[in-house]
């Protein structure tokens, strides 16, 4: 009897463990959040300008590097992606934003696997990943 009790409740622990379903849409949505790294290497708190993104209602995402980008996105199986991201096109004095600005660019519309641990998400794609930290719920 106890070893059948055993295997039932490992049963139901495996099958719980399977259907998680990861990053919903809701967890995102309203939500603001800092860039701390880019492929491992720390964003400066002391800039002028904080790049960051943000998610809106229907998953619409914006936000900015050295120059502003926004997009529809869509979230599927914990890959979030942005075709047809716009973007303002101007020239920053900062080397790193003016190159983290392609950086997402392309992370998002190649699309990015999500993932969120307490105030943190995190972007992956190829060789990219970028690290946030959560700002505020908007």
């Amino acid at each position: 009897m106890k070893k059948s009790l055993f295997v039932v409740a490992a049963a139901i622990t495996i099958s719980a463990c399977s259907s998680q379903t990861g990053v919903k849409q809701t967890d995102l949505q309203h939500h603001r959040f800092e860039l701390l790294s880019v492929d491992g290497q720390t964003v400066p708190a002391a800039q002028g300008r904080i790049p960051e993104i943000e998610f809106g209602s229907n998953l619409h995402v914006s936000g900015q590097m050295c120059n502003r980008f926004m997009g529809q996105g869509n979230l599927e199986n914990n890959v979030l992606t942005v075709k047809g991201l716009a973007s303002t096109m101007m020239l920053c004095p900062d080397e790193n934003l003016n190159k983290w600005d392609h950086v997402i660019s392309d992370v998002l519309n190649n699309g990015a696997a999500v993932s969120l641990n307490e105030n943190k998400m995190v972007l992956k794609q190829g060789k990219h990943t970028l690290v946030y930290r959560l700002k505020d719920r908007m």
